[in-house]
């Protein structure tokens, strides 16, 4: 039976990423998304009975973190400390650019 147009308002793409496609889509080790996740820094937006989901902003961080880490050889923490501290002056930045118009 073919779905009707009414009927796939359901079939929407998910904002979460199962742990499979999120391993895949950053290209990460796995021991490293689970370091980032002991650390609380990399928190799942959600679980299935098997395993964790992720929001899709967490696979552009991630991927920043893991970047950061290769290329400048930082332990993940380094690594999530900084890409924190990126996004407050990026936020900052942002709201100062508001208040200036």
């Amino acid at each position: 039976m073919p779905i009707k147009a009414t009927e796939t308002s359901f079939l929407a793409t998910s904002p979460l990423v199962a742990w499979g496609e999120f391993v895949e889509l950053t290209g990460i080790r796995e021991d490293r998304i689970r370091e980032l996740m002991e650390l609380g820094w990399l928190q799942p937006g959600g679980h299935t009975h098997e395993a964790p989901l992720f929001r899709q902003i967490d696979v552009y961080k991630t991927r920043k973190v893991d970047r950061l880490c290769e290329d400048f050889e930082l332990p993940s923490l380094a690594g999530a400390i900084i890409v924190d501290l990126l996004e407050r002056i990026e936020d900052l930045e942002n709201r100062l650019r508001e208040l200036t118009r």
